[in-house]
């Protein structure tokens, strides 16, 4: 009796044994999760862009079924877009997801699918619009260009790009003030509303599908030395309006859009563009004096601004 009883809990514990197994086998099985999610957290290049998204509530959303597509800025490129971990914490939380889901869609997009040419536009899932663009060099959003495309995941895919993109804060009026670029502004101001001036001026930067290549405050500064006065308000109005024609390209023209040679301005006449040392751009007045191309694709509801060191010279 004994015997039989010690051969029962034998036979019990051995198939236990084989049934706790199986289960081990299965579970080792079952892959695991590669969400988009998993992906920026398993990454070290990406603990900067995890911060931002944990901060915006997003890592569930991320985590969804999707399909999404997701321009994703390494921590390289939040560091030269001056995005840093100071900058971050400054953030609401409603602020750093529009910037989070304006780098997402709501659909897989591979490189191969990104069209040649002209940039397409495909709406995020902020809301707002990115242009994207695929030539001989790479692909591009914004004009920010691509550094590691089609990185698979569950429930979609990730393409590490070099810089932030920065949502629009408004036409391009709007985003001049909104840059702290008064004397830009004035300068409109002044061309549109003064006597002998253009009154559909501003109202054209506001509307108009434009790129502005957009001095800074201290190349006004500049030009008013060069001109031998000390206030925006001193320089006749025709010549006002004939330089800020002279900083207005038709269209949305993205740096990755740019090329050596000449560039044709809405008013009329050309500058050169040189991409050689640095990019630089440069009025038939100018001289030998190009300008430093300071900041690039500051994307605009209308277009799209370049920061500029000088004024251009018709």
């Amino acid at each position: 009796m004994k015997r039989k009883t010690y051969f029962m809990k034998t036979l019990l514990m051995g198939a236990l044994s084989i049934v706790l197994l199986a289960g081990c086998d299965k579970d080792d099985d079952t892959p695991p999760s590669n969400t988009i999610t998993d992906v920026v957290v398993n990454s070290n290049d990406f603990s900067t862009l995890e911060a931002a998204v944990v901060k915006a509530n997003l890592q569930t959303t991320l985590s969804g079924a999707g399909p999404f597509t997701v321009f994703a800025p390494d921590n390289d490129a939040f560091a030269a877009s001056g995005i840093t971990t100071a900058v971050l914490n400054s953030l609401t939380q409603a602020q750093t997801s529009n910037i989070i889901l304006y780098h997402a869609i709501g659909s897989k997009i591979l490189a191969a699918d990104v069209p040649a040419g002209p940039n397409a536009k495909v709406i995020t899932a902020s809301g707002d619009s990115v242009f994207v663009t695929r030539n001989g060099t790479g692909v591009y959003v914004n004009g920010i260009k691509v550094k590691t495309a089609d990185v698979n995941a569950d429930n979609g895919v990730i393409h590490v790009i070099g810089r932030v993109l920065i949502p629009p804060a408004g036409n391009i009026v709007e985003t001049a003030v909104a840059s702290g670029l008064d004397s830009l502004v004035k300068a409109v101001t002044r061309a549109t509303n003064a006597p002998g001036g253009d009154p559909s001026l501003a109202g054209t930067l506001s509307s108009g599908r434009l790129t502005v290549f957009a001095p800074t405050n201290a190349a006004f500064t500049q030009l008013l030395g060069i001109l031998g006065v000390s206030d925006i308000n001193q320089i006749p109005v025709a010549t006002l309006l004939n330089v800020l024609r002279y900083h207005v390209v038709a269209g949305r023209a993205f740096s990755s859009d740019l090329a050596n040679g000449a560039l044709t301005m809405l008013a009329g006449g050309t500058t050169t563009i040189s991409l050689s040392a640095g990019a630089t751009i440069k009025g038939n007045g100018n001289g030998t004096n190009a300008s430093n191309i300071t900041a690039t694709n500051i994307v605009c509801r209308n277009g799209v601004v370049h920061l500029i060191d000088r004024v251009l010279i018709p």
